[in-house]
């Protein structure tokens, strides 16, 4: 008894000394007596039969290298990070969250707060039974958000969120009841103006919106200091007097060895309605006399938003005669941005004549612009005196070419080209003056 109890020691500080020995049989019924023991195997080696053993191995790479009648064990498994779960509803669309289970949500009313969710446990639903002490735990898997929920319902589209109770959406977005919008229709496109036709009748204020006082803040204030903000505000309004200086041409002619210097401003000051003008232009030789010269004093009107009506008297001076003349005209912009100037003279002899100008500004860039411009002179009879004959007396054209260094100021070079026509050719000609003309022309536009 006692030498068998002696040859057991061995046996026993092996199986309790050794940790492979304990790793690799682990869970394993032994072997009869004749094997070899399992100490003796190589790490990752069973025997041939074991549950473990996988035969399919033998000579792989990685596989180890076991000594007859052994097998290499069989691979682990990864661990699946699902295991324990039910995925017979995977790939559904979740449904709204559940509420925790355990809790009782009957006496729950609107507006009250849920009790706080109770954590789950990332080991809920694995088996631990038969992890031992010694052994490394397989890596955790991440705790599935919806272990122990109720799935049944995934992918199907939430409900929409139910209306508050007691309240009767069966005519939402239906007009209230007792107004007709039958009959309605969009105003006319036409100028906001009230007095065209066309546009929607206006209402007359009740009469007692006139029935107070002129101006009610008299009555609250001094009357002198509010008739001075009403005249303030009138002249803010609509009243507003402006002055200007147009020089439009102050230049230097050449042509055929004979120079000469023209000039062509004009002025205002007034209002947007009522306005005085003033006009004047002339030309003479440099090493001569004046040729022509003439001032208007006007009265303008406006009429249209871009046309003013003119009237007053105007001076002429000439070698040959001083008239006095009666002018009557227009003057504004027209279509296309074209300046017009256009008037009828009566002398006090009695002639009547009538010019007529035209110029645009077409611009190249915003400091270089191109000026052309074109005049003509009629008559309505010869006038001999001063060498103008009836019909189309003469026809005067031409084109400037300006730099604007600024707005107010800019200098151009240019050239005209006059011709006389009917009598008042004839009448020059027997003057020894030439009927057709060309000049050049520099000189300076400016305003202020």
């Amino acid at each position: 008894m006692i030498r068998r109890s002696v040859g057991l020691i061995p046996l026993l500080l092996a199986a309790s000394g050794s940790p492979v020995f304990a790793q690799s049989h682990a869970g394993h019924v032994p072997a009869p007596s004749t094997a070899q023991p399992a100490a003796q195997l190589p790490v990752g080696c069973v025997r041939r039969g074991a549950p473990t053993a996988d035969p399919s191995r033998v000579g792989t790479p990685g596989a180890p290298v076991c000594p007859t009648g052994a097998v290499p064990e069989r691979a682990p498994a990864a661990a699946d990070p699902h295991a324990g779960h039910d995925m017979s509803t995977m790939g559904q669309t979740p449904p709204a969250p559940a509420m925790p289970a355990g809790h009782d949500m009957s006496t729950m009313q609107a507006g009250q707060q849920p009790a706080p969710t109770v954590q789950t446990d990332p080991h809920a639903g694995h088996d631990m039974s038969t992890m031992q002490s010694g052994q490394q735990p397989a890596p955790a898997a991440a705790a599935d958000p919806h272990a122990g929920h109720d799935m049944p319902t995934m992918g199907q589209t939430p409900p929409a969120p139910a209306m508050p109770a007691g309240h009767d959406m069966s005519t939402m977005g239906q007009m209230p009841a007792g107004h007709d919008m039958s009959g309605m229709a969009m105003p006319p496109d036409v100028p906001t103006s009230a007095d065209n036709p066309g546009r929607p009748p206006e209402t007359s204020p009740p009469s007692g919106a006139t029935s107070g006082p002129v101006h009610a803040a008299d009555l609250l204030f001094d009357p002198s200091e509010m008739a001075a903000a009403r005249e303030q505000l009138r002249i803010e309004n609509g009243d507003v007097r402006t002055t200007a200086v147009v020089i439009d041409q102050l230049e230097a002619t050449f042509a055929d060895g004979e120079e000469a210097y023209a000039w062509d401003a004009q002025g205002w000051t007034g209002g947007d309605i009522n306005r005085f003008w003033w006009k004047s232009e002339g030309e003479g030789a440099f090493d001569g006399e004046l040729e022509e010269a003439e001032i208007q004093a006007l009265y303008s009107r406006a009429f249209r938003p871009f046309f003013d009506f003119q009237t007053g008297v105007r001076q002429t001076y000439r070698p040959e005669g001083d008239r006095t003349d009666l002018v009557v005209g227009v003057q504004g912009l027209a279509p296309y941005w074209f300046e017009v100037d256009a008037a009828a003279f009566l002398s006090n002899k009695g002639e009547l004549t009538a010019r007529a100008e035209a110029e645009y500004d077409q611009r190249i860039t915003n400091r270089w612009i191109v000026q052309p411009r074109a005049e003509v002179v009629l008559s309505a009879e010869d006038i001999p005196e001063l060498m103008i004959g009836s019909g189309l007396s003469s026809l005067q054209v031409g084109a400037r070419l300006r730099y604007e260094f600024r707005k107010e100021f800019a200098p151009y070079v240019g050239v005209e080209w006059t011709k006389s026509f009917g009598n008042t050719a004839d009448f020059l000609e027997a003057d020894g003056r030439s009927s057709e003309d060309t000049r050049l022309v520099v000189g300076i536009r400016a305003w202020f």
